[in-house]
């Protein structure tokens, strides 16, 4: 029987493990040289690189739809802390540097959270959303991803209006597990996010137009039942980057790979997508 963490021994116990946690970051920021995305422009940089937008209250298997319209209002409280964030040369863009710990004395409410795999109930559910969709939007740019992290391993609701490839999420949790995005270029970026009543909607524009187009692909997807008995749903992600003047492609390069257990009803798996031996 393998020792249990400390974390696991009880609410108490996962309370203190978070603190120190989230004291570490603190720490580890104070005392970095990383230059953090703070200021603001009410005006809109001319060029749109990237448009994004999700639909906010999808059918996850059997989720309470309450928590879809508390994700809403999460949604609508965090989005004014990153709306017009610019992004300058060598800084460093943080999700919750700007958006802050999302607790119920500041209004939000009990949403959709994964834990340890599984779904569950927390205060602020609903931010990966946010951070999935300025994910998406950053993987067609220059900006490099400096942590990301994702509900690695599990295939949790069947596909629902999917726009983007399976895998392509993040998993955030403040402030440990952050979202974060440096600005390697010579030119500022800025994030603009808004809601209307079905989605949530981005763009990533900068002051010039790019040199280079990016394009995500999905290859190598499919579904597989394998000799454990368990389903598992696997696909690869390539980041191709295109010169917009030659069309010749500059680089390729597979960002992604995914193989992850499927924990729904595996009836609800599409036939046509199935591969019926393990490669």
């Amino acid at each position: 029987m393998s020792r249990r963490l400390f974390c696991e021994l009880g609410p108490w116990a996962y309370r203190i493990s978070t603190a120190k946690e989230i004291l570490l970051r603190d720490c580890r920021d104070l005392f970095s040289r990383t230059k953090f995305a703070r200021e603001r422009s009410p005006s809109l940089l001319p060029a749109v690189i990237c448009r994004h937008s999700s639909l906010i209250r999808r059918t996850l298997g059997d989720v309470d739809q309450a928590l879809q319209e508390n994700k809403a209002e999460n949604l609508r409280l965090a989005v004014p802390h990153v709306d017009k964030i610019l992004i300058r040369p060598g800084e460093t863009f943080s999700f919750w540097k700007l958006v802050g710990n999302c607790t119920a004395r500041k209004g939000y409410r009990e949403g959709l959270i994964i834990k340890n795999g599984v779904p569950g109930r927390g205060i602020g559910g609903g931010m990966c959303q946010f951070t999935n969709l300025l994910h998406w939007m950053a993987l067609h740019s220059p900006l490099e991803i400096t942590e990301h992290h994702h509900h690695n391993g599990v295939d949790l609701f069947p596909d629902y209006g999917r726009k983007v490839p399976f895998g392509c999420g993040t998993s955030i949790l403040y402030n440990y597990r952050d979202y974060r995005l440096y600005n390697p270029t010579n030119q500022t970026f800025q994030f603009t996010v808004w809601l209307d009543e079905k989605n949530l909607n981005g763009e990533l524009r900068a002051q010039h137009a790019l040199d280079t187009a990016y394009h995500i692909q999905e290859k190598d997807a499919y579904f597989v039942q394998e000799p454990d008995g368990n389903w598992y749903r696997h696909n690869q992600i390539y980041q191709r980057v295109v010169d917009k003047r030659s069309g010749n492609t500059v680089r390729n390069q597979m960002i992604l790979e995914n193989h992850s257990r499927v924990l729904y009803d595996p009836s609800l798996i599409p036939p046509a997508s199935i591969r019926r031996e393990a490669e």
